[in-house]
């Protein structure tokens, strides 16, 4: 059922507001015209979020290492034969997150109320996926909470794994790259116009390179408001055209394509697939639902459209591999395993080794991340001094031949 937030009024035009559950807005409307009310306003909502405060609502989250926790700590409980909604209580009272303790008593309310624990979760999207959700939701359905949640935990330790990883190996090129982004204008404010302020007493034309920086050194220092406003405007732009389908799609495949990152997302999606599509399908739950979860889980839309093509294909009796072998993602040894996987039925158990192969991958890459990202940052850095170092002294060469003359 869905919740909406309505507002009617009787027949005397006396107005009314309250939160109402119901399948549609038609049926929640016709249940109250049956009643002699006039419908004003019918919205879906989520009254969970509702006692949340704004800030709480748009601003606080539930960071990846606290899921983690929580997810461990309810199969602890679970295993040990603790009810859920005293696990609950006792997990609430150990979070620091305040904000996720308010979650916690909320999904508590809820199951208080009849409700199971993957619909009572269902209700905030902003701190469990769907991925989360729909494992709860098999795990109820076949008596094996504590078992889905470990494998659960193990899922996100995973991810959480890869993003550490990638977050060290990065760390050095962005703190480079942030210094080249400072460096470079200030050069270009404070070094450039004293240089040019001597060059002007001499009746000389100033070469390119020079009017060039003196150019960027005038919008900088007088059209300074307009350059943020306009930054400002191309990242929210941009923002609102990858948000549309035809962005998505576009955007993801300059991902998919930029040299050294290109791979590694490729990679990283690939082994999320497989170890999700694992996970999923030896929780028991059917192929063609576990691939519908994992199409939208993986993060790219390219990837994505290529897992859709594969659920048709199962849905149509062909197998996993012809449709993974169309998409042209997947490499020899992959389409390998699957293939003897859904020979022996241990698609499961198979899946899971592509993506450790995959991990091992992505391993030796980020290790290796610094050393293929270092020429790039050189070449860089070699274009910019080499443009400085060429506004600076064209001019001293064009004086020294005029005085030689």
């Amino acid at each position: 059922m869905t919740y909406f937030k309505y507002k009617i009024r009787d027949k005397y035009g006396r107005a009314s507001t309250g939160t109402i559950e119901g399948s549609s807005k038609e049926t929640v409307a016709g249940h109250f015209k049956r009643m002699g009310y006039a419908p004003t306003s019918i919205e879906k909502t989520n009254p969970a979020l509702e006692r949340f405060n704004l800030f709480e609502r748009f601003f606080r989250r539930v960071n990846l290492e606290e899921l983690i926790v929580f997810t461990r700590q309810l199969m602890a409980l679970q295993q040990a034969g603790v009810p859920i909604l005293v696990s609950l209580e006792s997990i609430a009272g150990q979070s620091s997150n305040r904000y996720f303790r308010k979650v916690i008593d909320e999904i508590s309310r809820d199951i208080e109320a009849g409700k199971g624990l993957s619909e009572s979760i269902a209700r905030f999207p902003n701190v469990f996926s769907d991925i989360y959700i729909n494992m709860i939701s098999s795990g109820e359905a076949a008596g094996i909470l504590d078992n889905i949640l470990d494998r659960l935990a193990s899922l996100l330790e995973h991810e959480q794994e890869i993003r550490i990883k990638i977050k060290q190996a990065t760390r050095y090129p962005s703190l480079v790259i942030a210094s080249i982004g400072i460096a470079f204008p200030l050069a270009v404010v404070f070094i450039i116009p004293r240089f040019s302020a001597v060059y002007a007493r001499f009746n000389t034309v100033l070469p390119l390179p020079t009017r060039m920086l003196l150019a960027m050194d005038y919008a900088l220092v007088h059209y300074w408001p307009f350059i943020i406003i306009g930054a400002v405007a191309l990242v929210i732009a941009a923002r609102y055209f990858i948000n549309t389908i035809f962005g998505r799609r576009i955007w993801d495949t300059i991902k998919l394509k930029v040299p050294i990152f290109g791979p590694l997302a490729l990679k990283i999606s690939m082994s999320r697939f497989c170890r999700m599509t694992a996970t999923l399908s030896a929780g028991g739950l059917p192929i063609i639902n576990t691939l519908e979860i994992v199409r939208g889980a993986v993060g790219n839309k390219v990837i994505a459209n290529a897992i859709e093509n594969i659920k048709e294909g199962v849905s149509e009796g062909e197998g996993m591999v012809a449709s993974m072998k169309a998409s042209g993602l997947f490499p020899g040894i992959v389409l390998q395993m699957v293939k003897i996987g859904e020979e022996t039925g241990k698609i499961d158990d198979l899946l899971m080794r592509v993506s450790d192969y995959y991990d091992s991958q992505i391993d030796y890459t980020v290790k290796n991340l610094t050393v293929l990202i270092e020429p790039i940052l050189i070449f860089i850095m070699g274009i910019l001094v080499l443009i400085l170092a060429l506004a600076i002294f064209l001019p001293m060469w064009s004086l020294i031949s005029v005085f030689g003359h």
